[in-house]
């Protein structure tokens, strides 16, 4: 294919990178051949010319579709180059946190620096027993494959973990050997992996350190081989080691520590153990000090040395080891700080009395002058002389280091040697899986000799890694057919004969270190002379002439040339060695003991390894094979000991396990491409993809092919042979032939091709996406028209319709409204104008009103004012009048005096004179005689006068009273009015004072007014401020109220949700109690089964030559528990018995794996029996302690109903007896004709007949009259029997070893049993104390006894309907006595004494209706009798009464009833394994459930158990019951892999049970049964603890079914419900990698969905069949269903191919096919459909909308079945199938996991496959009548006897 076709517009290629090493673009421009620039565009957005080299004119990589990112499989990538490779590993690593990537044969495993929740168990489980390619890539699938590998070709297995350090190689290797260990076998296999782990600390504290680059690396490799033996279970595990760095104990670069030992003995030096060790801090040494970084953060030394020192203890290194151990480090720690002085420029010296030296002398018990003579000096021997000579101070320092580096190695392999004897094991190993962890190729700036031995044996190890791929490679081409052409790869023997081949590095190396005066220069020097012009991979550097560069297969590396001579030789002083070897320390003297061995303990040489020096200990004792082993140089060691490894790799089949450190800041997710690709170019990943790109990398199947690319393909292409079809459409595709390949299966593409026709694929389908949019945006548009215009004219149609009316409403209404409005107007202004009028009328009514108030106030107080004016006016009046009048008739007097002197002066001088008498008689007769008429008209007058006189005086009198009257009140108002003037001066003043008073009150007044208003104001203000606040106060009232109500209804839906959630959480406890104890059911039956099968292999491992007889079951005695199955005692005892006579021929191994697994068994059936003892105490205890206030209450009746009940019993076994008797004489009379009257045998039949009437007649009475006491006798009673009867000795004879255990656990029982007969004559005893004490109140229960009597014979005169009449009467008259003397006592007491008498009451009458029956039924055979009798004396009527007696007599057949059967079945002892062979071993299910009743075995076996409890035999009970629970197990051991022989058991298990429940007599079980199954109850033998152990067996059965079904089921699951495509064409192939060609195990037929269908079909039927429980069904069907739902989801989960969009809807279809059958069977409310609710939710997870908010929020309330894991793992792992489909967004995850933060839930990945549902056995009577039952003869059951 030209680069014009591919480098065209919008191609995306990788052009190189400074930061990123690689950037993607964009071409903008076509290619045309001849450019010599790219026009590109970045991804930023920006342009670029990248310019093409002129002399290659390489275009650069091209970018792989984006459906192809992300693969898990790098070979599945179409363009396979560096660029490619990194992305897809960036993406997987950044964008969907997976750490593990497939590259062909090598899995890439990159540090998360984080916890991941992918190691789990249930993962483990999860990888077991799948085929590689059909997972996820991880750890546990190449552990899976090798060891399915090994299991599988019978060779054995190699995992190679290599990378930088801190790259994580030590925790694979861990997790690889944790997955052997967990999937091998039985768990106490698993206690080899825990002592590998439990080496760990050991090994982390001794090998690893600090360094730069991770705190703790480890300094060394590791080659651990697990093995294997024929079952391909661990055996045991041997540990080689590898390059520890020796140098690091005297030398740590800056930022990086010594080995962690060293620093946590420095952190417990306070101990009081190690005080004697001298120790200090870690800066107090020289050794510890140099990195200067003594602390890690997060690690505590001192408890790190806690840890360590357990380990020692787990690995069998007992205290005074450790102790020894601790000794030597704290002595190489002193030895470090001894100081070396000059005394001369050739010699030196060691102060006197160093106290460090003193202190390692002391420490390793040496002498101190030895070993500082030896430190300054050394020994120089010739061929005939020996001299010392003094050293300088230099050589003495390294003489120093080299002596504590050689101690610790010597210390470091014993070590490693203890512990290899720990994991040692005597079982011969068959095969085994090899784990190296080992470091990586390493480059520094300064590489030394340490640096070259790493990558020398990773040119090893490269070299075996390229032939491997090559070979596979050749083998996939052989078997496909392919023509094979040899392919170029990279092949680095050049390199590695440069290192080793004869005049190589080493060679030259070892040449030099022999050479007297060798340095490393003149070694230089001879590097250059011989590999400088004659290898290309050799060259000098420019400015340096003590170095060289090697080029290696990932890199150049230039080696400095200093040291490499002293590294190489690693010279010891031999007698410092010497001097050691004499020491009195024990432990340092075993270091040494084995001098002479130039390996390790483990077989290897200690090499060194980072930045180290590898050493070799000499022997010194043999002194020319100590100097001839001396001389043998590192490299040389190191050499030999890689040619071992290589040798065990090449032996082995290799898995490839490359460990990549994403970055060197230890930042979790974080990922740096630098460090990346120079890790990839190291490892060898990228040679690998170089390999495969080389040939044909990519490669499909004939159909995946065609089902890929079928939209490439016209329908006459497609033809029935699938092969012809693709041959054909890549022909028209691809011209060029070379490009691709037809094999046998596959199709082979070159590099590149895939991507092309993903191109032709995508440019199909999307020119086909825009034809199907075209045209279907046609049919929208022209349908959206038509819709549009059709919806327009109707809408036009309806408003101009619409329109219309509505103008006719508009006139309408238009007239209305002008009606409306005139009656509106006038009745507006009506009713204005009358308001007004009555508002006018009203106002003027108010105004006229007031006014009249107004007038009438003012009338009033002008009239009063007038009142006081005239009173005040008349007072001053008369004042006035009266001082008038005194002051005139004061004047008057004055006057009239002052006239009457001046008349009398007057008078007196007229006197004097004559004139004045003369004038006065100057008419003097006139008026003689006027004075005469005057005097006479005076009389008349005076007459007149007189009489007016009189009355007037009458008149006067009586005005003179009056006017008294009046001047007596007038003097009184004149006092009053004196007095009122008195009072008007005070009231004056008064008035003046309140004028005053006014005033101020006016002020005052107007001030409050001024105030008042000011307050009415505030008061308003106030008001409205209150009603404001009220308002809100309301508000919030209602608020308030509203939200009390709220909460109120909050509380009550929060405590109904919590009453419902405790509800949930008491039946949650309750499952996970029956959970638990079914699980501890199932351990105990599996340990049972390890336990027996041990037995068996030590029986065939001991009988091979002699096989014995085993005995069987009924070799056993009734000795045994009723929980001890006979079969296993047999067994066990057998075993034990055996095992003496070959114990010194054992395996003590397997025999201490034997006493512990027996131990074990112990341990558990100890706790089982203690717990079941405490329940069955506390339930003993609570009853006796009922059972004791019922007999306080009830003590003084208890002796006289035993009596009575007594005799009773006694007369009706007499009656029975005299019935029997009756059967046996008419029996003799039928058989010998002597039943004529008169005969012995007719006499005695009519006496005992009349007898037997007149006894139940009396009888009856003595019945009715005793109801109330039986039922109390009936609790006493059971009480009793409850109290002495013996209890069961529980003891699981299991246990037993051996014969002693056995006559031990004899003489136990025996002791047991006479402990409990000493018991229970010990209660007797208390029993007759009480029956003593008891008697003292016996007396008046004898004349309540009298009282009785006489109520008896009373009620004998009454007929029997008035006798139960009175008898009734009787008892409630008695017991409304006591209730009256109970309720005036105590109303509590009365209360409780009501109601217990109540339930006596109702157990009265049902008593009572038992004895009816009782005595009808006699009644009914004293009837068949009598009827008998007649006919027998109707036969003897014609004989004559003259007959003689010796006459014959004719016998007379007397006709016999059908016998009436009670539902039992008679069998004898010695039948019983008869009964149990053909019952239960020999039966065959099938034939059963076609042919018979369902659960016939079932009730066969209870018939036979109520025949031995109706003859009261407890022994054969006992062992009929054990035979049958060990026949079942037995039968369930052979034949437990067969779902229908399970089902039936199972089936029969539950109905046996549900029978021994049915008749067990109890109330709460009779209420189900007839009036005939009741007659059939057990009646002697209470049987609820083999109800109990018979649950326990059905649980087992049930768990065992489950375990059956899951083996059918679990190899359809994965293909049915993910793999195969019921919708066909929906989903489609994606290209696959090497791992899906390469998988272990072949296909062996491909399951679907009607497959799971068919047999859950299958599964349903056989129970129905069975007669299984319907709710017994129901939870088998829940677990099938849970079963089907987890594996699926844990597949979904760990299958980045199956999470896909068109994978949910076949999910989604496929649980809607399950839903359908459940439907079908009517089974939707037995809960299986909410098993499959996380599958569910994570179907519609893989097809609803990931992008927005909003579908987050969605998805979160959507997926509350999944855990945050769960769904953020499959957002991860969604990948889309095609390139219309686009991925989850980093943003997106990350928003889910941030709403999802607050889920409280377990962590755990993955659903557990392994839970079973806690099963019940709800009861489930049978209405079947066991009397109707018929025993078929198939079943060879003759023996039985129905009775």
């Amino acid at each position: 294919m030209a680069a014009s076709e591919l480098y065209t517009k919008y191609a995306r290629v990788w052009i190189p990178d400074v930061e990123e090493v690689w950037k993607s673009a964009e071409l903008t421009k076509d290619y045309r051949q001849g450019d010599g620039v790219l026009q590109l565009q970045l991804e930023d957005g920006s342009e670029l010319e990248h310019k093409l080299d002129p002399k290659t004119n390489n275009l650069p990589p091209l970018r792989n579709p984006d459906i192809l990112v992300g693969e898990n499989d790098l070979t599945a990538l179409s363009y396979l180059h560096e660029p490619a490779v990194l992305h897809n590993l960036k993406v997987r690593f950044i964008d969907s946190k997976l750490i593990y990537t497939y590259c062909g044969i090598v899995l890439v495993a990159i540090n998360p620096y984080e916890t991941l929740p992918i190691y789990g168990t249930d993962i483990i489980y999860a990888y077991s027993g799948q085929n590689m390619g059909d997972m996820d890539p991880h750890i546990f699938a190449v552990a899976e494959e090798a060891y399915k590998q090994m299991a599988r070709d019978e060779r054995n297995q190699s995992i190679i973990v290599s990378g930088e350090s801190g790259a994580g190689k030590t925790v694979s290797a861990k997790y690889a050997m944790r997955y052997f260990a967990t999937v091998s076998g039985s768990a106490s296999e698993a206690n080899v992996e825990d002592k590998v782990l439990a080496s760990n600390p050991i090994m982390e504290s001794i090998g690893n350190a600090k360094t730069t680059r991770n705190d703790n690396s480890s300094r060394f490799g590791k080659y651990i081989e697990i093995g294997f033996d024929k079952r391909y279970h661990i055996t045991g595990a041997n540990m080689r080691t590898y390059l520890l760095e020796k140098s690091r104990v005297v030398f740590q670069a800056d930022e990086e520590r010594n080995y962690h030992v060293f620093y946590q003995l420095c952190a417990s030096a306070h101990l009081p153990e190690l005080k004697a060790l001298k120790l200090g801090t870690a800066n107090d040494f020289h050794y510890t000090k140099q990195g200067r970084s003594p602390v890690i953060d997060g690690v505590d030394d001192a408890k790190e040395l806690l840890t360590t020192r357990n380990a020692f203890t787990l690995l069998g290194v007992n205290e005074s080891y450790q102790m020894g151990l601790f000794q030597i480090l704290a002595s190489i720690l002193h030895l470090g700080n001894v100081q070396v002085k000059d005394r001369d420029s050739d010699s030196s010296i060691i102060p006197p009395n160093n106290g460090h030296l003193s202190v390692f002398c002391e420490l390793m018990g040496i002498a101190y002058q030895d070993m500082a003579h030896w430190l300054c000096h050394k020994k120089l021997k010739t061929a005939t002389e020996t001299y010392i000579k003094p050293v300088p101070k230099l050589q003495a320092i390294n003489a120093r280091d080299a002596l504590a580096k050689h101690i610790y190695a010597k210390l470091f392999n014993w070590i490693v040697d203890h512990v290899n004897k720990s994991l040692h094991s005597t079982v011969k190993q068959h095969s085994f899986i090899g784990v190296l962890d080992i470091y990586g190729f390493e480059t520094f700036e300064i590489n030394s000799f340490e640096q070259f031995c790493i990558n020398y044996a990773n040119e090893k190890l490269q070299q075996q890694f390229n032939m491997h791929v090559f070979k596979l490679e050749q083998e996939e081409y052989m078997k496909e057919q392919i023509p094979w052409t040899l392919i170029d790869f990279y092949d680095n023997q050049p390199c590695i004969n440069l290192i080793e081949a004869k005049m190589g590095i080493l060679d030259l190396l070892d040449e030099e270190c022999k050479m007297p005066k060798g340095s490393d220069d003149s070694w230089a020097q001879k590097l250059y002379n011989t590999h400088l012009k004659t290898c290309a991979l050799f060259e000098k550097p420019r400015m340096s002439n003590k170095a060289f560069i090697i080029q290696h297969f990932a890199d150049k590396v230039e080696y400095q040339c200093d040291g490499f001579l002293e590294k190489n030789k690693d010279t010891v002083n031999e007698e410092q060695i010497n001097v050691l070897k004499g020491s009195k320390f024990d432990l340092l003297v075993e270091l040494f003991r084995d001098e002479e061995k130039a390996t390790s303990p483990t077989g290897a040489a200690p090499a060194t390894g980072g930045r180290t020096r590898l050493s070799v200990k000499p022997d010194k004792r043999k002194v020319g094979h100590a100097s001839k082993e001396h001389k043998k140089t590192v490299g040389l060691q190191f050499r030999n000991s890689l040619q071992l490894l290589m040798e065990t790799l090449n032996a082995t089949t290799p898995h490839y396990v490359r460990c990549i450190k994403p970055n060197d800041y230890k930042h979790a997710f974080t990922f740096d491409p630098k460090r990346a690709v120079q890790q990839l170019r190291a490892c060898g990943v990228l040679e690998t993809i170089r390999i495969s790109a080389a040939g044909f990398p990519s490669r499909w199947t004939y159909q995946e092919f065609f089902s890929r690319y079928r939209v490439l393909m016209k329908q006459k292409d497609v033809l029935t042979d699938r092969k012809m079809t693709c041959k054909n459409v890549l022909e028209k595709l691809v011209e060029d032939q070379d490009k691709y390949q037809f094999g046998k299966t596959k199709i082979f593409f070159r590099a590149g091709q895939v991507a092309y026709l993903e191109k032709l694929r995508a440019d199909k389908l999307r020119a086909a996406c825009i034809r199907i949019q075209k045209t279907i945006r046609c049919w929208l548009a022209r349908k959206n028209y038509l819709r549009m215009k059709h919806a327009a004219t109707t809408i036009q149609r309806y408003i101009r319709g619409y329109q219309a009316r509505c103008l006719a409403n508009f006139l309408r209404r238009t007239r209305a409204a002008i009606i409306i409005q005139k009656y509106q107007r006038m009745y507006v202004q009506r009713t204005c104008y009358k308001r007004k009028q009555a508002a006018a009328l009203v106002m003027q009514c108010i105004l006229r009103a007031y006014m009249a108030r107004q007038l009438y106030k003012a009338l009033l107080r002008e009239h009063k004012a007038i009142l006081i004016q005239k009173m005040v006016r008349g007072w001053l009046a008369r004042q006035w009048y009266k001082r008038s009048l005194k002051a005139i008739v004061y004047l008057q007097c004055c006057i009239r005096r002052m006239r009457a002197k001046h008349e009398l002066k007057k008078l007196k001088i007229e006197a004097r004179s004559v004139e004045h008498f003369k004038k006065l008689n100057i008419g003097m007769e006139n008026k003689i005689m006027q004075l005469q008429r005057r005097v006479d008209e005076q009389n008349k007058e005076n007459r007149s006068l007189n009489e007016r006189l009189s009355s007037l005086e009458i008149t006067h009198a009586a005005e003179s009273e009056r006017l008294r009257v009046e001047v007596t009140r007038l003097r009184g108002a004149e006092e009053d009015a004196k007095n009122n003037a008195n009072r008007v001066t005070s009231l004056l003043e008064e008035l003046e004072r309140l004028r005053k008073d006014l005033q101020n009150t006016q002020k005052e007044k107007k001030a409050i007014e001024d105030w008042a208003r000011t307050y009415q104001d505030e008061m308003e203000q106030m008001i409205s401020e209150l009603k404001d606040q009220n308002h809100l106060l309301k508000n919030e009232k209602d608020d308030l109220n509203r939200l009390i109500q709220e909460q109120s209804q909050q509380w009550t839906d929060k405590m109904q949700r919590a009453l419902k959630e405790e509800t949930q959480q008491l039946e949650n406890d309750l499952n996970e109690e029956r959970s638990r104890y079914q699980n501890l059911l199932t351990e105990h039956l599996r340990l049972e089964e390890k336990y027996d099968d041990l037995k068996e292999e030590i029986t065939l491992a001991m009988n091979v030559s002699k096989p014995g007889h085993r005995r069987t079951d009924s070799t056993h005695s009734s000795n045994e528990s009723e929980w001890t199955y006979t079969s296993e005692y047999a067994e066990s005892e057998e075993g034990s018995r055996m095992g003496e006579d070959v114990s010194k021929s054992m395996d003590m191994s397997l025999f201490l794996k034997l006493q512990k697994r027996v131990s074990e068994l112990e341990q558990e059936k100890q706790s089982m029996q203690n717990e079941l003892d405490r329940r069955e105490e506390q339930f003993q205890r609570a009853r006796a302690r009922d059972d004791e206030e019922h007999k306080k209450a009830r003590s003084a009746e208890l002796e006289y109903e035993s009596l009575k009940r007594q005799e009773l019993e006694s007369e009706n076994k007499k009656l029975k007896h005299h019935l029997n008797e009756m059967r046996q004489s008419l029996r003799g009379s039928a058989e010998a004709g002597s039943a004529a009257p008169g005969s012995p045998a007719y006499t005695v039949l009519l006496d005992q007949l009349n007898s037997s009437n007149e006894e139940l007649d009396v009888r009856k009475e003595e019945v009715l009259i005793l109801r109330s006491q039986l039922v109390s006798q009936k609790e006493a009673m059971q009480h009793k029997e409850t109290m002495t009867e013996p209890l069961p000795y529980i003891e699981d004879v299991q246990k037993l070893t051996d014969a002693k255990e056995i006559s031990q656990a004899y003489m136990s029982l025996k002791e047991t049993n006479r402990l409990l007969e000493s018991q229970l004559q010990a209660q007797r005893r208390s029993h007759e104390n009480e029956v003593e004490v008891l008697r003292g109140d016996l007396q008046s229960v004898k004349e309540e006894n009298n009282r009785q009597q006489q109520l008896l014979a009373q009620n004998l005169q009454l007929p029997p309907e008035a006798r139960i009449e009175a008898s009734l009467q009787h008892e409630i008259t008695r017991l409304t006595n006591e209730n009256l003397e109970l309720h005036s006592d105590d109303p509590k007491e009365y209360k409780a004494y009501r109601i217990s008498m109540l339930r006596r009451m109702v157990d009265l009458m049902e008593q009572l209706e038992k004895q009816d029956k009782t005595v009808r039924k006699l009644k009914k055979q004293l009837k068949v009798f009598a009827k008998k009798i007649n006919d027998l004396e109707g036969g003897q009527m014609d004989v004559s009464p003259g007959q003689t007696t010796d006459e014959p007599v004719h016998p007379v057949n007397i006709p016999r009833r059908e016998k009436d059967f009670q539902g039992m079945l008679e069998y004898k002892k010695e039948d019983e394994l008869k009964l149990v062979k053909n019952l239960i071993l020999e039966l065959k299910p099938r034939g059963v459930a076609v042919n018979l009743i369902p659960g016939l075995p079932a009730y066969i076996l209870f018939m036979c158990l109520r025949h031995a409890d109706y003859v009261n035999d407890d022994q054969k009970v006992r062992s009929l019951l054990t035979s049958v629970i060990n026949s079942i197990k037995k039968i369930l051991k052979k034949r437990g892999d067969d779902f229908e022989t399970v089902s039936f058991w199972l089936s029969n298990t539950c109905r046996f049970l549900h029978c021994l429940k049915q008749y067990s007599g109890d109330d709460q079980f009779m209420k189900h049964n007839s009036p005939k199954q009741n007659d059939h109850c057990l009646s002697n033998f209470d049987l609820a603890e083999y109800r109990q152990v018979l649950s326990d067996l059905a649980i087992q059965i049930y768990q065992q079914l489950i375990k059956c079904m899951e083996n059918i089921l679990q190899p359809m699951i994965v293909s049915g419900m993910l793999e195969h495509e019921t919708i066909q064409g929906v989903s489609g192939v994606k290209p696959t990698g090497l791992r899906k060609r390469t998988s272990s195990i072949a296909d062996e037929g491909t399951y679907t969905l009607d497959s799971i269908i068919r047999q859950l079909n299958t599964f349903h039927s056989i129970m129905c069949q069975h007669g299984t429980d319907p709710e017994l069904i129901k939870q088998v069907v829940k677990q099938q269903f849970y079963i089907i739902g987890a594996v699926t989801l844990n597949n979904l989960l760990l299958r980045k191919d199956m999470c896909s969009w068109s994978k949910g809807m076949q999910i989604r279809y496929n649980v809607s096919q399950l839903e359908e059958w459940l439907r079908d069977k009517n089974l939707m409310t037995c809960g299986a459909k909410e098993t499959l609710e996380p599958l569910i939710q994570a179907a519609q997870l893989l097809q609803v909308k990931k992008k927005t908010d909003e579908d987050a929020e969605a998805i979160c309330s959507m997926c509350n079945g999944l855990s945050t894991a769960q769904i953020v793992k499959v957002l991860n792992l969604y990948t889309p199938v095609n390139a219309f489909e686009e991925r989850v967004s980093i943003t997106f995850i990350r928003t889910i996991q941030t709403r999802l933060r607050d889920r409280k839930e377990s962590p755990q990945l993955l659903m557990d496959t392994k839970l079973i549902y806690p099963v019940t056995f709800p009861f489930n009577p049978s209405s079947l009548a066991l009397e109707t039952i018929q025993i078929p003869g198939s079943l060879n059951l003759a023996f039985l006897t129905r009775v």
